[in-house]
């Protein structure tokens, strides 16, 4: 017997070993942008723990095959990682697989956040397919041998099975103890490592009690009460709050703008107005220039579920997955009781995002998807912003003649990544330097979804419901990723300072109410979980008198805010009206940047106490949201 050919199965276990924690070393410089060597043992221990253990209980005809089969399966899922990470910017959990069949309705978006360096987590299966054939071609079949290794290979390869069971075991458990405390889940996941943060993940959850709470929620209102009293939101003057009632019965639109950043609003490029139509209704109106997304990994349907309800997103699954099988308090439900029907109008199918179970809970009267739109072929979607508001305007003006109010919710998808449109909807031309890049489609795509919004306010002239209508836009969540547009270059372009946290956070608001000829800047700090407060106090809705509980805050009638924001930036972080503040283990080793300057922020100690009551807020919000009932 050729012993060259003898090869003990032992030696799959030390490379595919070996293998594995080369990719998560890749996956950790992709994820952190450096390789931490104090870390580094974090992510081998549960490589050799798994390992370890198949090699026990595995037979040996199939040793080799079931450790390959690990390495295939573990760089599918390192891969994946990659790829969600480039596109979301947060390291995934095991959570994340509850919207892998989100994947193909956004195809196109997730094909182009693909890089070459993700497919190096193929590269040994590749090279040991194509040894494999070199082999097969050159010798014919390959004849397989018994391993029979001697006596003391054996006994070294048990020593390292129980050194790698034992070691790897107790390395894990040390890692995944000592990141547990952390706040940041990027510390946590750099600290613990990839696999080990899955399981820092799963007792997390395992400790929140999943989706369903323990308690009574008039007792978790009693506190959420307590807690908001002690932080200074409002003026002190008594009486009724500015603007009350000034809308009264009117009906509402409220756009929900995709991957719309505020930074294009009044901006020219090339001398072309970038904006022309949003400028002119904040002009007229109420605009909010400091207000942030807070969405959770739900993204737009998280959006639609936070301004419908003032409750912020759990920050590990979307609410719309999680949260579709409440009676969720809301606006809909709030305007129903007074006389309005409430209706929600996308291009794309309602069972993307799980929508067909949010509307109900959310107490929608209906929807409008994908086969009520005349399909232009925009996107991957298929229809554009225009045929959105056509259909809006012809079923909304059918409501008015019934003389019954209204409220619509009418998400755009005209700007989604990666923002390329047919060139005959392209409304600007964008500078040779800019050809080709992220920044020039995406401004060309935002400037096409204003020039449609454009097209709905002539519609609800036309019909003659633009006088009795408060219109309300804003910006589901960021558009432009850093690593794909630095900071310089959209400097460069607009001549606007812009900061990669703050600015690519900032959304726009607009509030254009009949009637209102001399717009109102109201520099106030405010989040998507404002609008519903602010919308309701415009239309004479009291949410104390209702007993609504919302988490956010009518900007109109505050004179001081805090918002809280987690998964795109760690639990901890918050907005307040002076600085953005990003927590490193926890408080005291965070980080500040001003909102005024975009510079760092160095004595952070007066924060303390708005780091400590966001932790408390959306820990409260989501006890709250897990108490309520199921339909």
């Amino acid at each position: 017997m050729n012993e060259r050919k003898n090869k003990p199965l032992q030696a799959h276990f030390y490379i595919v070993a070996g293998l594995l924690w080369l990719k998560l070393l890749l996956l950790r410089g992709l994820f952190f942008d450096r390789i931490a060597w104090q870390w580094i043992a974090a992510d081998l221990a549960p490589v050799l723990l798994v390992m370890g253990v198949l090699a026990l209980i595995t037979p040996g005809r199939m040793k080799k095959a079931v450790f390959w089969s690990l390495n295939i399966i573990l760089s599918l899922l390192f891969f994946a990682a990659s790829v969600y990470f480039n596109h979301f910017g947060s390291v995934p959990t095991y959570l994340a697989l509850y919207e892998l069949n989100q994947v193909f309705q956004v195809k196109e978006s997730v094909e182009s956040t693909i890089e070459l360096v993700d497919y190096l987590f193929f590269a040994d299966l590749a090279a040991v397919m194509l040894y494999s054939l070199f082999r097969r071609w050159k010798h014919g079949s390959v004849r397989h041998f018994s391993s029979q290794p001697s006596r003391s290979a054996r006994r070294v390869y048990l020593v390292v099975l129980l050194v790698a069971i034992i070691g790897g075991g107790s390395l894990s458990v040390y890692s995944i103890d000592s990141a547990r405390g952390i706040t940041n889940e990027l510390v946590q996941a750099e600290s613990a490592g990839f696999l080990n943060y899955e399981v820092v993940a799963a007792l997390k959850a395992q400790e929140d009690n999943g989706l369903i709470g323990t308690g009574d929620i008039n007792e978790t209102i009693a506190k959420i009460a307590a807690l908001e009293a002690t932080y200074p939101y409002r003026d002190s003057a008594g009486g009724l709050p500015v603007y009350f009632g000034s809308q009264s019965g009117k009906n509402v639109i409220i756009i929900q703008m995709e991957a719309f950043q505020n930074f294009p609003l009044h901006q020219s490029l090339d001398g072309q107005e970038l904006t022309p139509v949003l400028n002119s209704l904040a002009d007229e109106g109420f605009y909010f220039p400091r207000v942030y997304q807070q969405i959770g990994p739900g993204n737009t349907s998280d959006a639609e579920f936070m301004s419908n309800t003032s409750i912020y997103p759990i920050g590990t699954l979307a609410m719309s997955t999680g949260f579709g099988d409440r009676e969720l308090p809301s606006l809909p439900r709030l305007l129903r009781d007074q006389g309005y029907e409430a209706y929600t109008f996308h291009v794309n199918k309602v069972g993307f995002w799980n929508r067909n179970e949010l509307y109900p809970a959310l107490g929608f009267n209906g929807y409008y998807d994908k086969g009520y739109f005349n399909n232009d072929h925009f996107n991957a979607f298929g229809a554009s912003d225009e045929q959105l508001y056509a259909t809006a305007v012809d079923k909304l003006a059918a409501l008015q003649k019934k003389g019954t109010p209204f409220y619509a919710q009418l998400v755009t998808a005209s700007s989604h990544h990666p923002f390329q449109i047919p060139d005959s909807f392209k409304k600007i031309t964008v500078p040779d330097n800019l050809q080709g890049t992220m920044l020039g489609d995406y401004l060309t795509a935002i400037n096409y979804t204003d020039y449609a919004i454009g097209t709905l306010v002539e519609r609800l002239k036309q019909q003659g419901l633009w006088d009795n209508t408060v219109l309300v836009m804003y910006g589901d969540h960021f558009g432009l990723q850093p690593k794909d547009v630095p900071a310089e270059q959209v400097e460069e372009a607009l001549g606007t300072p812009y900061d990669e946290r703050v600015s690519r956070f900032n959304i726009p608001l607009i509030m254009h109410v009949p009637g209102m000829t001399q717009g109102s800047v109201v520099e106030r700090t405010g989040g998507q979980l404002d609008i519903l407060p602010t919308v309701a106090n415009l239309l004479g809705v009291s949410l104390k008198d209702e007993g609504f509980t919302a988490f956010g805050h009518d900007l109109l009638n505050i004179n001081r805010n805090v918002i809280g924001m987690r998964y795109y930036l760690p639990s901890g972080s918050f907005f307040n009206d002076e600085v953005m503040f990003v927590p490193g283990k926890g408080f005291a080793d965070g980080q500040a940047v001003s909102l005024d300057t975009l510079q760092p922020v160095t004595d952070i100690s007066k924060y303390q106490g708005d780091y400590d009551y966001i932790l408390k807020l959306m820990g409260l919000s989501d006890e709250y949201v897990k108490l309520l009932p199921q339909r």
